[in-house]
């Protein structure tokens, strides 16, 4: 296994753990583009400078809501390895991203239960800006294997 790609077990978690962050950028107006091109949302607030500034009145052309919420997708599943699953997600967008800035991605362990025989942690995630405001926010429950199990099975 890669680095990436180590397991993590039901038992290694405790509650109030922070979980390696997940860094994009800075994003770049070439990204947001793809990305836009990607999902097949061509909004134009998320291209064109003139029209968010004038016709949206935002900063600028921002960062999808999507994008957001794959990045937070994805510092699930880099976390958890290859047996683990994202059960549930979701979020909601509280402030902008921008071109020209770093997005971070951050989690923490919420708590730890057990339910019809799966072992799940509930986290608390969000993506933070540069000046460390969280910009969007959400929860998540996460499906780890046993130690145990993965010996024996």
């Amino acid at each position: 296994m890669t680095e990436t790609a180590r397991q993590v077990y039901w038992e290694d978690v405790e509650e109030g753990q922070e979980i390696p962050s997940l860094a994009k950028g800075p994003i770049t107006t070439r990204t947001i583009m793809q990305w836009g091109a990607a999902v097949g949302d061509y909004y134009e607030i998320h291209y064109d400078d003139r029209f968010a500034r004038e016709m949206a009145h935002l900063p600028g052309v921002i960062v999808h809501g999507t994008y957001k919420f794959a990045l937070l997708g994805q510092l699930l599943s880099d976390w958890h390895g290859p047996a683990g699953w994202v059960r549930r997600l979701g979020c909601s967008y509280r402030g902008m991203d921008v071109p020209g800035e770093v997005m971070t991605a951050r989690g923490r362990v919420k708590g730890k239960l057990q339910r019809e025989g799966e072992h799940l942690v509930e986290f608390e995630v969000w993506t933070e800006n540069p000046r460390g405001e969280r910009t969007t926010v959400g929860e998540a429950l996460v499906l780890l294997p046993r130690r145990e199990s993965s010996q024996t099975g």
